[in-house]
């Protein structure tokens, strides 16, 4: 089956800037919907930005004007930049794609394995 594999976490100063990728591989499939989200220590995973097959994009208030979601659908690959990280920015991160395969109804959701992101102060 499809898989997800994300890489570009790591330690980063307050102010600093990391570019995350996550690559789809495994099967033939059309990506639609691909996104991130974060899970920070005790709390709820949370949307942070999406973006559709055609490009529109939706971003968490709390990161808008900093990050930046795009894609590359022959390479079935989405990217966060993030800019001018915030300790609050601190979570593992993890790439979520809707993928349509061969044979296949509808869209199923694929998650990525979670990469690390750690913001100093």
């Amino acid at each position: 089956q499809v898989q997800l594999v994300e890489s570009g976490g790591g330690l980063v100063q307050a102010a600093g800037s990391l570019r995350l990728s996550c690559a789809a591989s495994g099967t033939t499939f059309t990506a639609y919907g691909m996104a991130w989200y974060r899970q920070a220590p005790g709390k709820q995973r949370e949307l942070v930005a999406r973006i559709s097959r055609g490009g529109t994009t939706n971003y968490a208030d709390s990161v808008k004007g900093r990050f930046t979601i795009s894609r590359d659908n022959a390479k079935n690959t989405v990217y966060l930049q993030m800019n001018s990280l915030k300790p609050e920015d601190t979570a593992v991160y993890y790439c979520y794609v809707d993928v349509l395969a061969p044979g296949t109804p509808s869209l199923l959701g694929i998650w990525g394995q979670g990469t690390l992101v750690t913001v100093s102060s």
